[in-house]
C-alpha cells in the first residue's frame, strides 16, 4: 500500500495558501519561488514549470503589497490611457503589459476619456497605490497632476509624445511633424486646397498639435491653410459634418481633407459615398491611427500608421531600466530609441 503524499497546510485563518505551501508543492526553495514570482525569466525552465503548476494547484494568490513592502512599493504599474476601448491605443496596451508581466510586473489601466481631471483622479488613486511606475499619455495635465508626477519618486513616462524637454521619460513622436507629414505627402500629390478636421473632443490636444504641423507645412507652400471642428460628438457623424462642409460646397471645395483621425475620416468616407462623390477624384481623404477599419474600406483609406507597439515595448522597458530590472546598456535595450517615427499608408483616398 503506497502512502499518500500530503497536501500542503494552508495558512490558518484565512485560508489561502502561502509561499511556503508553494516551495514544499514545488519542491524548491521559497526563495525561488519568491524569484521566480518577481522575475520569472530567472528561473530555470523546470523549475519554473514546476512552480506554475503548484501555484495553481494552490489557487495561489501572491500579496503584492506585502511584497512591495521592503521598497514602499507595489509590483504594479499604473497606466493612464485617453480612451481604453479606444483602437488606437489597443498595440500599445497589450506590448506595454506583455513585456513587464514578463519580469514580474503587472499592468493597471485607467482611462481619462481626454479629460485633465479624469486623469488627475486616475493619477491620484494610482499613487494612493504605491505603484512602482506609472505612464501617461501626452504631455497635456492639470497642474495637480503635474505636481503630483513631480512629487511620486517614482519613474514615470510620458507615451505618444516627444517632448524631450520634459522631467518624465518620453517615448513616442512629434505629432507636429506628423501633420507636416500629412500635408506634404498631400502638397507631394498636386493637391492645393486642403483642409484639416479636429476631432469633435475638446480634449484630444496632440491632434491640435498635428493641425499646427499642417498649418505650418501649408504656410511654407504659401497656400492658404483650413481647418473645421465639428460639433458632432459621435465620430462618424462628425466626418460626416465635416465632408458635407468642405466637400459639398458649390464654390471652393476642398480638394483633399486631413481628419484627426481614422473614425473621422471613415465618416466623411461613407458621406461621400451617400451623396456620390468620387473618392478621390473630387476630394482625397486622409486620416490618422491605422484602425482595423481603414484597409476595408472602399475606397481604402490612406492614413498615418503611428508606431503604436514600439511605445508600449519600449516605454515598459524604461520602466524596467530605472527600476534596474534589465541594464539599459544592453542588446536590445540599447538599441531602441525613444523618439519614434510614423509611417504614412498610402491606399486608394488619397
Amino acid at each position: 500500500m503506497t502512502e499518500e503524499k500530503a497536501a500542503p497546510r494552508k495558512r490558518r485563518g484565512s485560508g489561502r495558501a502561502t509561499i511556503h505551501d508553494v516551495a514544499r508543492l514545488a519542491q524548491v526553495g521559497s526563495i525561488t519561488v519568491s524569484r521566480y514570482l518577481k522575475q520569472p525569466s530567472q528561473v530555470s525552465g523546470e523549475l519554473g514549470a514546476r512552480i506554475a503548476q503548484a501555484v495553481k494547484e494552490l489557487h495561489y494568490v501572491p500579496n503584492l503589497v506585502a511584497g512591495g513592502l521592503a521598497s514602499t512599493h507595489s509590483r504594479v504599474v499604473g497606466m493612464v490611457i485617453p480612451n481604453i476601448s479606444g483602437p488606437i491605443f489597443a498595440n500599445t496596451i497589450e506590448s506595454f503589459s506583455d513585456t513587464l508581466s514578463a519580469h514580474g510586473y503587472q499592468l493597471l489601466l485607467a482611462s481619462s476619456y481626454f479629460s485633465q481631471e479624469q486623469e488627475e483622479n486616475a493619477v491620484r488613486a494610482f499613487l494612493g497605490w504605491s505603484p512602482a511606475a506609472l505612464v501617461v499619455t501626452g504631455p497635456f495635465h492639470s497642474k495637480a497632476t503635474e505636481t503630483m508626477l513631480t512629487q511620486a519618486q517614482i519613474p514615470v513616462v510620458e507615451t505618444w509624445d516627444y517632448r524631450p524637454r520634459r522631467k518624465p521619460i518620453q517615448v513616442g513622436f512629434s505629432n507636429l511633424d506628423v501633420g507636416q507629414q500629412q500635408a506634404r505627402y498631400l502638397l507631394d500629390q498636386g493637391y492645393r486646397r486642403i483642409a484639416f478636421v479636429q476631432n469633435s473632443v475638446p480634449g484630444d490636444l496632440s491632434a491640435l498639435d498635428r493641425r499646427d504641423g499642417y498649418l505650418e507645412a501649408m504656410a511654407e507652400a504659401g497656400l492658404q491653410p483650413w481647418t473645421f471642428v465639428p460639433t458632432e460628438p459621435a465620430p462618424f457623424d462628425a466626418g460626416r459634418q465635416a465632408f458635407e462642409a468642405l466637400a459639398l460646397r458649390k464654390r471652393g471645395r476642398a480638394e483633399a481633407i486631413i481628419f484627426a483621425n481614422d473614425n473621422l475620416a471613415a465618416g466623411a468616407l461613407l458621406a461621400g459615398q451617400r451623396a456620390g462623390v468620387p473618392i478621390p477624384q473630387q476630394c482625397a481623404l486622409m486620416g490618422f491611427g491605422d484602425y482595423a477599419i481603414s484597409p476595408l474600406l472602399l475606397p481604402s483609406l490612406t492614413t498615418i500608421r503611428p508606431p503604436a507597439r514600439a511605445i508600449g515595448e519600449i516605454a515598459a522597458l524604461r520602466i524596467l531600466e530605472a527600476l534596474g530590472v534589465v541594464a539599459s546598456d544592453t542588446p536590445p535595450a540599447k538599441a531602441r530609441l525613444n523618439r519614434l517615427a510614423c509611417d504614412v499608408i498610402a491606399r486608394e483616398s488619397a
